[in-house]
């Protein structure tokens, strides 16, 4: 992380500067243990910054008994931040590779996908953060990322558009060079659908 983290005192103390921007009094009952589950909060929405990623799929399993066809964990639910507004990212994303010699506990990479999903984040860079991640590590034949999120930066500010959700995608390796492999896995995580109570 950049720079000096300040304290749990200081950060207390910016979420009452925050309330008093919003035009409302610390003080007063209701907000006087707003700034300590504020900063409580942030301990978890951005544990991200805590984690490495890569030690998730560093434990891996080279007896796989011939097995060539693809890996796909789907439907991987998740939380973010966007780093514009700090306004909640809510999605899923769906992950598969094609193992080469070694392949992992699939709740390592549903691990992967938490780990990038509590910082900052912009889906873009998250999709091909987790890509990335799980290509450079397990150093499969291929790797496939599909996220699709709502934004409420989108819905609860600027232009108030709801049910809109986004969908991004990183292929890599026979992902991307190979269209049959490209459509197995697409027709695995199958139809991208309106997401569930928007």
């Amino acid at each position: 992380m950049a720079g000096n983290k300040p304290s749990r005192k200081e950060a207390e103390e910016a979420i009452r500067i925050l309330l008093r921007y919003a035009g409302e009094d610390p003080s007063r009952e209701g907000l006087i243990d707003t700034p300590k589950r504020v900063v409580k909060s942030y301990d978890e929405f951005y544990k991200g910054y805590h984690q490495d990623p890569r030690e998730y799929l560093s434990r891996t399993f080279e007896e796989v008994h011939g097995y060539d066809e693809m890996v796909v964990l789907r439907d991987i639910p998740f939380e973010s931040h966007c780093e514009h507004h700090m306004a909640p990212i809510i999605g899923k994303a769906h992950v598969g590779y094609l193992p080469k010699n070694k392949i992992v506990g699939i709740s390592k990479l549903a691990r992967v996908v938490e780990t990038y999903a509590k910082r900052l984040q912009v889906q873009e860079k998250m999709t091909a953060q987790i890509a990335d991640c799980i290509q450079d590590i397990l150093e499969p034949y291929g790797v496939g990322v599909v996220i699709q999120a709502t934004h409420e930066c989108m819905s609860t500010r600027g232009v108030h558009k709801h049910g809109v959700s986004m969908v991004t995608s990183r292929m890599v390796g026979a992902f991307r060079k190979d269209e049959k492999t490209r459509r197995e896995f697409l027709a695995v995580v199958g139809p991208i659908n309106a997401m569930d109570g928007h």
